[in-house]
Parts: C-alpha cells; sequence; structure tokens
C-alpha cells in the first residue's frame, strides 16, 4: 500500500498497524484506564505480533469490562474460566492471571501515588523522550529507563513487566516517540 507521508517502515503492510501508527502509536496517553488497557495488551502480546493483538483488541476491551482495573482485580475462578473460553483472545492462562494480579498492583499503585499515571510518567520527568532516530534499526528494545521501571514494577508484584515489555509499553503510551525522525509524525509529535 503506497503511503503519501514519509513514515516509519513497519506498519505499511497492513491497514491496521497504519491507522494505529498514524494515530496512536507515541502519542502521549495520560489516564489510568487507557495505561492499564496498554499495559495488560503488551504482556498479552508477549512472543506475539502487535498486530495479532491489534486484531484482538475490541474482543481484548469486551472481555476485560473496558479495563476497568478495579472489576479486573476482583475477577474470580468463574470469570478466569470464561476468559481461558473466549476465543476472540489471547486464552494464556498465566497471561490472565498476570492481568488479574496487575490489577490488583495497579490500584495499590494508585493509593500510594493518587494516580498510576503520576507514578508512570515520573520516570521521564512528566514528559515524552524525543529520541530522533534516522532508522529503524537504531532503536533500542530497552533502555536504562525501562529496565528501572520494569525492576519497580516487579518489586511492586507486577507480572509481564520485563523491560523490553516496558520499552514497549513506553513507546505505545508515548512515554518516548520513536518514531524516525523522517516520519511525519515523529515531527508532529516533537512539536507538542
Amino acid at each position: 500500500m503506497k503511503r503519501s507521508k514519509q513514515t516509519c517502515s513497519w506498519p505499511t503492510s497492513d491497514p491496521l498497524l497504519m491507522k494505529y501508527h498514524d494515530n496512536e502509536w507515541g502519542v502521549p496517553i495520560h489516564g489510568d484506564r487507557k495505561l492499564f488497557e496498554f499495559l495488560v495488551l503488551e504482556g498479552f502480546q508477549a512472543g506475539l505480533s502487535w498486530l495479532t493483538i491489534l486484531r484482538k483488541r475490541e474482543n481484548f476491551r469486551k472481555a476485560f469490562d473496558n479495563f476497568d482495573f478495579n472489576k479486573v482485580a476482583a475477577y474470580d475462578k468463574r470469570k478466569i474460566n470464561s476468559l481461558l473460553s473466549d476465543a476472540g483472545i489471547i486464552r494464556n492462562k498465566l497471561k490472565i492471571a498476570a492481568a488479574i494480579t496487575n490489577a490488583k498492583a495497579f490500584l495499590e499503585v494508585r493509593k500510594e501515588f493518587g494516580t498510576f499515571d503520576k507514578y508512570i510518567w515520573r520516570f521521564t520527568g512528566g514528559k515524552p523522550v524525543h529520541n530522533g532516530f534516522n532508522s529503524l534499526s537504531e532503536l533500542p528494545a530497552k533502555t536504562e529507563v525501562s529496565d528501572l521501571i520494569s525492576k519497580d514494577l516487579k518489586k511492586r508484584g507486577f507480572k509481564f513487566v520485563g523491560s523490553t515489555i516496558i520499552y514497549a509499553h513506553m513507546q505505545a503510551t508515548g512515554m518516548v516517540n520513536d518514531h524516525i525522525r523522517s516520519c511525519f509524525r515523529y515531527k508532529e509529535l516533537a512539536r507538542k
């Protein structure tokens, strides 16, 4: 599919990826529900392609009560069995258990910091980091900051939050702008 604007090369093969790249990836997100959504989705993505997750995203929203962390934290065995039989999502017992564990830990972070937003964004000083890479080959899989966040989240009881997953979370939620410098989105996001 031909693009009219200069863009990162990774989303050009699929319209859903293009839409995600152009409208969401790297856009700073504030708000606990949306941050929780990406934390859950990034955990489910481990070992899979992001396109797989995007294709199932609406199913995940329905299955996980629109990522209401209060509801997810209260999931019981019956709800877990329902999720395990839901063909619309990734039916991985460990990842489902991690989403519930993470919802409980998320609530504890909110008690301590007021919001998860305040907690997570403090690692970048409350502002996005605009990396300005020239090619996708320069993008790291993880950084010192993602290592630090991962370590802190694990200490707080979160699961499926390794440094690579956390760096992907940082990219998805706009904590870092990793659009390549020639991509039209890099320039748009760097101006904000």
